[in-house]
């Protein structure tokens, strides 16, 4: 019996003495690793995009677009009024004229910071314009003015002169509109436009006495015309005075050069912005 018992016990101390062998483990980052490293990263980009996002820049905006709609569709046309207005850093047109391909904005002006690589997008022309826009229709002279868009900003011609007879700085009496001339200096007066008043004079033209040449001649002829707007209302700040004697001949002379007295003319041009007033000053080397 002894033996026996014996010999169960040794058979059970073997079983019991056994390793137990673990599950074989699955090569490679457990599954729940790959959730979280999505969420981390989507978490990242929100923040990213909250960052890029809190100075608002229709240009950056305009950019990203760009480049998105240029990788997926490249050029689109563009429908209807201009839109918007501005210039490229390479200092060429954005906007092209309705129904034209538009090229859009590459990102990669953009810097790290979010700041334009090159120089800041100029997006004021089309607000100017509209401005301008309104303003002539305001005081009624938009069917009196051609408008402009330069690279400086929008000028307005009026279609309106001042002429003289040869030889003197006393204006015709009928050579301007009266009702445009006081709509003009009304306009002036309320606001704070630039008008730039552009002395002419005729071929080889001298005064009635003789004492001055052409060009002293349409000087005196823009210089009679600025007093008679600052007599009228017109702050003096917003007015300058050019001459340019015989050397810019209305165009019609050259087809017609007996029209002698087209030349003896004063134009007007009016600006938002005095392109004379001194910019950002930046050294020179």
């Amino acid at each position: 019996m002894a033996d026996e018992a014996d010999a169960g016990g040794g058979g059970g101390g073997e079983a019991t003495d056994a390793p137990v062998k673990c599950p074989e483990c699955v090569p490679g980052l457990p599954g729940w690793m790959a959730t979280f490293s999505d969420l981390v990263t989507l978490l990242l980009t929100f923040f990213v995009l909250l960052l890029s996002f809190a100075k608002t820049e229709s240009a950056k905006y305009e950019a990203a677009l760009g480049s998105i709609r240029n990788a997926f569709g490249g050029n689109v046309l563009k429908h209807g009024e201009v839109i918007e207005r501005g210039k490229s850093p390479d200092n060429s047109p954005t906007m092209l004229e309705s129904q034209d391909p538009i090229k859009p904005f590459p990102i990669d002006f953009l810097t790290m910071e979010g700041i334009l690589d090159k120089q800041e997008v100029n997006r004021n022309s089309d607000e100017t314009l509209r401005e301008v826009k309104s303003d002539l229709s305001q005081y009624e002279l938009a069917d009196n003015v051609h408008v402009y868009e330069m690279a400086e900003g929008i000028k307005v011609m009026v279609k309106d002169k001042v002429f003289f007879k040869e030889g003197s700085i006393v204006p015709i009496q009928n050579g301007v509109n009266v009702e445009v001339y006081a709509r003009l200096v009304k306009m002036l007066s309320d606001t704070n436009w630039t008008v730039y008043v552009l002395g002419h004079s005729s071929r080889g033209e001298v005064s009635s006495d003789g004492s001055r040449d052409a060009f002293e001649l349409s000087a005196s002829r823009a210089a009679a015309v600025a007093r008679s707007l600052i007599k009228r209302g017109v702050r003096p700040e917003q007015v300058t005075t050019t001459f340019y004697g015989d050397t810019r001949p209305d165009k019609l002379t050259e087809q017609k050069p007996d029209r002698q007295d087209l030349n003896r003319r004063v134009e007007f041009v009016i600006r938002k912005r005095d392109i004379t007033t001194p910019g950002h000053k930046v050294e020179s080397r």
